[in-house]
């Protein structure tokens, strides 16, 4: 048997994963060329699993025998519509959403209001989307890079945390990440560094140092987590090893997996750590809700539409979104570049749920998607129709023009006034600042009418928006407010786009910075 010395782990059993995963990605390719059987198949599981429940007696589940009568019988929901339902299973009632009892509950950013979401994980949704959307991400990924060694070294494992939920100590809740940790199979565990006790430390200033220490001088070959926490956790390690770069301390490094958040913005901060035009960045699309999507391709920024997960997809265009009784369309039904709220019914007790993010398709049979906001988070003040996708595009670009790395930023409008026509006011939490900030603030203003048509109209000759002005916040600001909320974790996330002043203004009352409006 072939050991690596540079590694504990034996060569074989990454051979013998590798063979899983070839068959895996056949599997996918399979689903994806009979998108229709595929869903059926998922809807036909799904509604055996749900008629019985204390929802589905309640919308006469029992009478449902198609898609089109499935969505007869149920209403669209949100979370508030549901919220109710979801805490009677926190609190232990059996056969409400699912069948059975549910002890484990994600909770979500909820960056959008006070209160986070939390969302129902049964064991089947455990295992049959979040679990098996890992290793179908894994499939993808070794096709992409077939001499992947995740099986042959160690990967870094930075999640949330889980506790109890005080109204019932017998409910766990915490966010998906720590929740697939502990539950992590056991082929994995010992793959992944730190350990997971330390990986779920809820106090984020020791698990940063404890993690420093555990994973400096292991022989790491796949990261993953949001963004902003592991350029912290790079910092940190460069501190204590005293090298220049992350493939000093890790050379054998192959890949990032993220998601969560636009990753544009961070890429040439990440180059900078991570100095290799043969490392591989790893798109997933895995929320609380469920594991939805996978990057297959090298040269292609969309993602695969995980359609075998148990999820029943169906999608709303823009022009439905405030309607009461929107159009809602079939996964056959979708085209290319249209912007669609997305909705699914899932194994986890979701049924017709709104998630709330915007996707968008680059192509269909196979399915490749991207997501490019949030149905909340956008800015429409003046007509401008400006998404994440956009604003996230043009401060990557602004960044790589004037060589600057920034750790978040935030937009929100400024409003008319009788003296003064409205613009867009952005707080940037600048890593390396640009040399000239006015500068740097009128080239981040063309690229974002380069990418947004309707705010290139508002703009055209300053008729109806001014420039957007660029407020430059000192570090730690974002995490002073995250803290504030009580949203320090590996799922929370700081809004990028709203369409009013709130955040922006709380943000700028901890930072002790003037605002232009």
């Amino acid at each position: 048997m072939e050991i690596d010395k540079s590694s504990s782990m034996p060569r074989f059993l990454n051979s013998a994963v590798k063979a899983y995963l070839r068959f895996a990605y056949s599997r996918l390719v399979i689903d994806q060329e009979h998108p229709e059987r595929t869903q059926q198949k998922v809807f036909e599981r799904l509604l055996a699993n749900t008629r019985n429940t204390k929802y589905g007696r309640q919308h006469s589940l029992h009478k449902v025998k198609t898609l089109s009568e499935f969505r007869s019988a149920l209403p669209l929901v949100c979370y508030d519509d549901i919220k109710p339902y979801i805490h009677r299973m926190m609190m232990g009632e059996a056969d409400v959403l699912v069948g059975g009892t549910v002890r484990n509950f994600s909770k979500s950013s909820g960056t959008t209001s006070e209160v986070s979401k939390f969302i129902p994980v049964p064991r089947q949704n455990m295992s049959i989307n979040h679990i098996k959307g890992g290793w179908d991400s894994l499939a993808l990924f070794y096709h992409k890079m077939p001499s992947a060694e995740i099986f042959h070294r160690k990967s870094l494992l930075i999640a949330g945390t889980v506790k109890k939920f005080t109204e019932n100590h017998r409910t766990s809740i915490g966010d998906i990440s720590a929740l697939m940790a502990a539950n992590m199979p056991a082929i994995g565990r010992p793959f992944f560094a730190p350990d997971v006790q330390t990986a779920l430390l809820a106090d984020w200033h020791q698990k940063i140092d404890k993690t420093t220490k555990a994973v400096a001088y292991e022989d790491l070959v796949m990261i993953g987590g949001v963004p902003t926490w592991l350029i912290v956790l790079f910092k940190s390690i460069l501190d204590y090893t005293g090298k220049s770069n992350m493939l000093e301390v890790w050379p054998h490094l192959q890949g990032y997996f993220h998601g969560g958040v636009g990753f544009d913005p961070y890429k040439a901060q990440f180059q900078k750590y991570i100095p290799s035009a043969d490392f591989l960045y790893h798109e997933i699309y895995n929320s609380s809700e469920g594991y939805f999507a996978a990057q297959d391709h090298l040269a292609e920024a969309g993602m695969m539409l995980l359609i075998n997960n148990g999820i029943v997809f169906e999608f709303i265009e823009s022009s439905q979104w405030d309607k009461p009784n929107p159009e809602v369309l079939s996964l056959l039904e979708v085209k290319p570049a249209v912007p669609y709220a997305l909705v699914i019914s899932s194994n986890n007790g979701l049924m017709r749920y709104r998630v709330g993010d915007v996707i968008e398709f680059s192509s269909v049979r196979p399915y490749h998607m991207k997501v490019t906001g949030r149905t909340s988070h956008y800015i429409n003040v003046f007509g401008e129709e400006v998404m994440v996708k956009n604003t996230d595009r043009a401060i990557g670009q602004a960044c790589e023009v004037f060589g600057a790395t920034i750790s978040d930023y935030t937009v929100a409008p400024v409003f008319m006034s009788d003296r003064e026509r409205g613009g867009h006011e952005w707080l940037i939490e600048f890593d390396r600042k640009p040399a000239d900030i006015p500068t740097f603030a009128a080239r981040l203003d063309q690229f974002l009418r380069e990418a947004n048509s309707d705010y290139d109209a508002k703009r055209t000759d300053d008729l109806a928006l001014l420039p957007l002005k660029l407020v430059s916040i000192p570090k730690g600001s974002f995490h002073k407010w995250l803290e504030k909320k009580d949203k320090i974790g590996a799922q929370y996330k700081v809004p990028r786009l709203s369409n009013d002043r709130k955040i922006l203004e709380e943000i700028l009352d901890l930072s002790f910075v003037k605002s232009f409006s």
